[in-house]
């Protein structure tokens, strides 16, 4: 899970070298302050709590989602901005909790932003404030030091340049709705893992 966040933060960083001009800021200052309370409320669960029912309740949550994105079955209405609250303390705890707090946010953006650029940077803007508060906090507790993470991180990092480069090329040939479907692909796929993870 650490090493998983370190290449995310480094995505993010990178990425967002390229997009930054696009953030919408409006919606980014509102899911912050409840990501970072998710970040703390996680990393203090992190030990103690039984994570397989949360991981089963939220892979089905992040399915259901997925499939209505693929087949276009919802809404076109923009949803409330008070949706941040939960989405924020959602992504932020399961951020910390298991490396995987992105469903959340991106349910949440994808229902407030309907321009793909806009949709990315600002997704990509929110990983890189959050995936840092979580870098501090991991570290501050021990949980970035870990035998053989830096030679895994240095391993994995072309993989994650090549990852870059192809998504950067597919995200400039494809509509608005086609970037709402691949989402949809992404978070079925997220889904699976997450309640694979669980019954594993």
């Amino acid at each position: 899970m650490p090493f998983v966040l370190v290449l995310d933060f480094t995505a993010s960083i990178a990425l967002g070298g390229k997009t930054r001009k696009h953030i919408n800021w409006n919606e980014l200052k509102p899911l912050l302050p409840f990501g970072a309370a998710g970040v703390i409320l996680g990393v203090t669960l992190l030990i103690n709590m039984p994570r397989e029912p949360l991981l089963i309740g939220l892979g089905i949550f992040v399915l259901i989602f997925g499939v209505r994105n693929l087949l276009n079955i919802h809404g076109e209405a923009t949803i409330s901005r008070l949706w941040a609250i939960p989405a924020g303390l959602t992504g932020g705890t399961v951020g910390a909790l298991f490396g995987t707090g992105g469903p959340p946010y991106i349910i949440y953006l994808s229902h407030r932003l309907k321009d793909k650029a806009e949709l990315r940077a600002t997704f990509s803007g929110l990983f890189t404030f959050e995936g840092g508060l979580r870098l501090v906090t991991f570290l501050a507790t021990g949980l970035l030091l870990q035998d053989g993470m830096f030679t895994a991180l240095l391993a994995a990092l072309p993989v994650m340049a090549l990852g870059l480069y192809l998504g950067h090329r597919a995200h400039i040939g494809i509509s608005s709705l086609q970037m709402l479907k691949l989402i949809g692909v992404l978070l079925i796929g997220s889904g699976i893992s997450l309640v694979w993870k669980a019954w594993g």
